[in-house]
């Protein structure tokens, strides 16, 4: 082995200190790029590489032809020699060591990807291709292929990419600082898709952190393991135009949409009790939805988390759809499949809070870069979490760019945007003292709104068809009002005081429920102050609540009979609709992530029955414009009756321009009420378009032989209607 050689005196470029060297092998150079690789000098080039195990090492052209035999100047690896170069370029490295022979392509030889206009941007909060310049991106660079690798961490000392492709070794590929940006960057040559990687980052303390899940990793490993993965860019033909034309060209407010909640790890399994991949799903979730006639999709969060009781509330990875389910082009190839048959795809998405997972953004770079350092800001005392800086530029793009992600490579419908609430109140879940006020003294997070109101336009600027839902449980003002009026810029938002006061009234014993009339009738005083949708969420059927069967009122028969009468009541009121898994055949038992669906109940008449009547609620709201096209406007809605507390009974007229109206009536007692006068608004015959007593839903077979007749009759039009027990039915004019 050759002895390491001295600096010499000549050139200060072909020299380099001791110093330099040991800081090289140390790993604590802070800018290897100025000693690595090949270096001009006053009569030619000089090159420098770091390859560990090496006792010689020759350096070639990417052609293969030798420029040069290199000094080892120290048996850890180090190497420096004159080479015979034109120009500067990549170069190769023919490494030996006893027979052992292997060649390094030097990443140090490379000039940069990002540009200054990369930098002005993302300091700025306003690059809007983030996805595409940030993470690991294959590509040819220079002639040669590989990939790109960039992270923002200001304050690092060093960072390092490390991976399978270099034995996890942080003194091989030091990354690049960009100072004007605080971006690091480098291109790993040869480094191929499917390979493990991490962050090694310095602190500016000099202590290593714990290695570092890439925050624009487009894949991941599967948990427990917790590594980014290199992943080609995304590969899928889209065959969904025609889908996508229909909903940018639409008013959502006025089209049907019933949405179907999903986790997507639990609605079914293997025989093995393993979880289906996304192609699996397809084969059967697809085809499911389009006969229940739902018209969206909607997941628990899909990007990568640790920790499976998070239902992926938890996330550390925004890019990647989690390896659960297989890798993204499977996610794509499902969103793709649902398009083809007209069902619309929406993503849970958490830009709240993040967990603190040590792999994950938590002290990213050893400060807190996306999270407030002060926990009365920076921490969840609900979750347990860290709350990102809404205050920080490069934090709002990032979340920002995650929202166009989806949408533009995934051809995702929608974004429901999670814990919106938390968000907005800065005092949200804190006593007296353990929040800061805005600067005006308020506990409005000014911050997180201007987020807010910023994502919002614009993912609808880019992405009309696109839909954002904020589950927001507050008076909050103009959710869902444009940014230009002063709202929030949502498309909709949940209508949690709907699902509140309903579930209340409907656990209540039936006669007791006249007491309580008000609960059911309160909800229309703002039922059109914001787009709703009504949601029957995962929310409400996990932790000891109980499933939605298990919470009505009554014995077997009635909390059927309760549970067909509210969804009919809920598919019959203002809103869009969204039902949870499980809950369209009355699944007894509280949901689990652990296990699939109880669909064995599906051989019982009174669950196939509820199936049905949700089935036939789907179908009957998406053919009547009356019951979608005025969902969230005052002018779709009439009471008719709106005080017979004494019966429990509500009705009111569902109505849209040029359109047949529908008239909306629940009995919500058991008893059955024969001759019971109803106001209408025309007189003639009026066809009875559903009925939840149904026989065929399980019911008791109770209602008016399929029409009724409406009569004038002192100065106004009525008609003497059955009530079924505990039913819901509609009537709609046959003239």
């Amino acid at each position: 082995m050759k002895k390491p050689k001295k600096p010499g005196d000549g050139n200060s470029l072909r020299d380099i200190s001791a110093d330099e060297i040991a800081a090289i092998l140390k790993g604590t150079h802070s800018n290897p790029f100025a000693v690595l690789g090949a270096h001009k000098t006053d009569d030619g080039y000089v090159v420098r590489c770091f390859i560990p195990g090496a006792e010689s090492v020759t350096a070639l052209a990417l052609d293969g032809s030798v420029i040069g035999e290199l000094n080892c100047l120290d048996a850890a690896g180090f190497f420096s020699g004159d080479v015979k170069l034109g120009k500067q370029q990549p170069l190769r490295y023919r490494a030996r060591r006893g027979d052992a022979e292997w060649a390094v392509t030097d990443p140090y030889s490379f000039g940069p990807i990002l540009g200054p206009m990369d930098d002005y941007f993302a300091r700025q909060g306003t690059h809007l291709r983030l996805f595409d310049k940030m993470g690991a991106h294959p590509m040819k660079h220079e002639g040669v292929q590989g990939f790109h690798f960039a992270v923002w961490a200001p304050n690092a000392q060093r960072v390092s990419v490390v991976g399978d492709f270099n034995n996890w070794d942080g003194r091989r590929h030091v990354m690049r600082f960009r100072s004007d940006s605080g971006i690091w960057e480098i291109f790993a040559p040869d480094v191929p898709a499917g390979v493990a990687y991490k962050f090694e980052i310095r602190g500016h303390d000099g202590v290593v952190l714990p290695l570092k899940a890439d925050p624009f990793a487009r894949r991941s490993e599967l948990r427990p393991k917790t590594a980014s993965v290199t992943a080609a860019e995304l590969s899928q033909a889209w065959e969904d135009s025609a889908h996508l034309e229909h909903w940018a060209s639409v008013d959502q407010r006025r089209q049907p949409i019933s949405i179907y909640e999903v986790h997507a790890g639990s609605w079914q399994r293997r025989d093995d009790g393993s979880m289906l991949s996304w192609d699996e799903l397809a084969s059967r979730l697809i085809p499911y939805c389009v006969d229940m006639g739902f018209t969206h999709i909607e997941f628990l969060p899909i990007t990568e988390h640790p920790y499976d009781p998070s239902w992926g509330y938890q996330t550390t990875g925004l890019y990647a759809p989690t390896a659960r389910f297989g890798e993204p082009e499977g996610f794509a190839r499902f969103v793709n499949g649902c398009h083809k048959v007209g069902i619309g795809v929406i993503l849970d998405w958490v830009p709240a809070h993040f967990p603190t997972d040590e792999h994950g953004l938590r002290w990213f770079d050893g400060t807190a870069l996306y999270e407030h350092e002060d926990p009365r800001k920076g921490f969840h005392p609900d979750w347990n979490t860290a709350i990102y800086n809404f205050g920080r530029t490069e934090v709002l793009a990032y979340l920002l760019n995650n929202a166009l992600y989806w949408a533009e490579k995934f051809h995702l419908d929608g974004l429901r945007v999670d814990a919106v609430a938390s968000m907005l109140y800065l005092d949200y879940s804190r006593k007296h003292g353990e929040w800061i006020p805005n600067e005006y003294g308020g506990n409005e997070n000014l911050e997180a709104v201007r987020f807010l109101q910023s994502m919002n336009t614009r993912i609808y600027g880019a992405h009309p068809g696109v839909m954002t839902i904020a589950e927001e449980s507050t008076s909050w003002p103009k959710v869902s009002q444009p940014v230009h009026e002063g709202g929030l810029g949502f498309g909709f938002k949940w209508n949690m005081g709907f699902m509140h006061d309903t579930l209340s009234y409907l656990s209540r014993e039936a006669v007791h429920r006249k007491y309580h009339h008000n609960e059911l009738t309160f909800g229309l005083i703002y039922a059109f102050s914001e787009n709703f949708v009504l949601p029957l969420s995962h929310d409400e059927v996990v932790h000891g609540k109980g499933s939605l069967i298990a919470k009505m009122s009554g014995d077997d028969w009635q909390k059927f009979a309760n549970l067909r009468a509210y969804y009919a009541f809920m598919w019959g009121y203002p809103g869009k609709k969204l039902l949870f898994m499980g809950q369209e055949f009355a699944q007894w038992s509280e949901w689990s992530e652990e296990r699939a669906l109880d669909w064995n109940l599906l051989q019982y008449r009174m669950h196939e029955g509820m199936r049905r009547l949700v089935r036939d609620l789907n179908f009957t709201y998406r053919s009547k414009p009356a019951l979608h096209a005025r969902d969230c406007e005052g002018d779709g809605f009439e009471w008719l009756v709106v005080d017979d507390f004494e019966n429990s009974v509500f009705a009111w007229l569902r109505k849209a321009p040029g359109e047949k109206p529908v008239a909306v009536i629940t009995n919500f007692t058991p008893v059955y009420r024969e001759n019971y006068t109803l106001r209408l608004p025309a007189e003639g015959r009026w066809r009875e378009i559903l009925n939840t007593d149904a026989d065929i839903y399980g019911g008791s077979g109770k209602g008016n032989g399929g029409r009724v007749q409406a009569v004038s009759a002192g100065g106004g039009v009525q008609a003497i209607i059955t009530l079924p027990p505990l039913a819901t039915i509609m009537l709609e004019p046959e003239f």
